[in-house]
């Protein structure tokens, strides 16, 4: 398949690609890595009236840490993070999902923002970054708003994006020397979207947690308090996991499958036993 006719254009700079965003009412589509975007045009899924590519944008390819957060740009890649090119506040836990999204040549050119502004359920970076605490910074030419990853994605496919407005950063916050990480997924085959994920910050000295259910048809399922440890966040969490409460949760977001809600159940426990390994 070959994409439908479309027009091109390269800018200059940040302030030229949200202004042809805005000339363009709602016509075009912004690329980057185009991992996600060029199948969905040669398949003709979508089929804007222009293309904006914002590849070349130096205001979008930053990474710094500032204050206790690093910020990253929209146009850092899932192989510069991999790699180490950019500071990882995260101890590890950012690398270590890089390294295991997809393919290296999908890796070489595909984008944080982009994933995030693909808002597909399946991606890794919805589900880690919603662990992880991160916010997101969107940009228009009305100005900048902030919000966090899990607000972002409405639902399968759909960011909270206003007419007009790309992604410009997202901001990880640092871990904490005292926090667990556990991250999983299950996939049909190596390179695969996932079709379950489990994420999970705990941080027993704090008695506090951010634990994620992801790849589901939903927005993840983000839970902040301790319902999923017996109601009390220490040591022995490990032990205090709840298979039952995980199970309700994904029963009250709509998961009628009782086997699709023991993978994601299966998957999360397999993401709590890591952080506590």
């Amino acid at each position: 398949m070959k994409p439908a006719p479309f027009a091109y254009e390269r800018p200059r700079d940040l302030d030229a690609a949200l202004s042809m965003l805005a000339a363009s009412g709602g016509s075009a589509k912004i690329i980057a890595g185009g991992q996600s975007l060029g199948p969905m045009l040669n398949l003709r899924l979508v089929q804007p009236e222009l293309i904006i590519d914002i590849s070349g944008l130096a205001e979008l390819k930053r990474a710094e840490v500032s204050g206790d957060e690093l910020v990253l740009g929209a146009l850092v890649t899932h192989a510069d993070i991999e790699d180490g090119r950019t500071a990882d506040v995260t101890r590890g836990a950012m690398r270590a999902v890089a390294a295991n999204i997809a393919y290296r040549a999908v890796r070489n050119r595909g984008t944080i923002g982009g994933s995030l502004s693909h808002a597909d359920p399946a991606a890794d970076w919805i589900s880690a970054l919603a662990a992880l605490g991160a916010r997101v910074t969107l940009r228009s030419l009305a100005g900048a708003r902030s919000m966090a990853v899990e607000a972002f994605v409405v639902g399968a496919l759909e960011p909270a994006l206003h007419a007009g407005e790309i992604v410009e950063a997202v901001h990880v916050p640092a871990r904490s020397a005292t926090a667990h990480w556990g991250y999983a997924k299950s996939c049909r085959k190596t390179g695969e979207f996932a079709h379950a994920i489990g994420a999970v910050l705990v941080d027993p000295a704090a008695a506090s947690a951010r634990i994620v259910i992801g790849a589901i048809d939903t927005p993840p399922i983000v839970v902040t308090n301790a319902e999923l440890f017996g109601g009390r966040i220490a040591a022995d969490y490990k032990q205090r996991f709840d298979v039952r409460a995980a199970d309700a949760l994904l029963a009250s977001a709509g998961i009628d499958d009782a086997a699709q809600r023991h993978i994601h159940v299966s998957v999360l426990r397999r993401a709590v036993l890591e952080a506590a390994a």
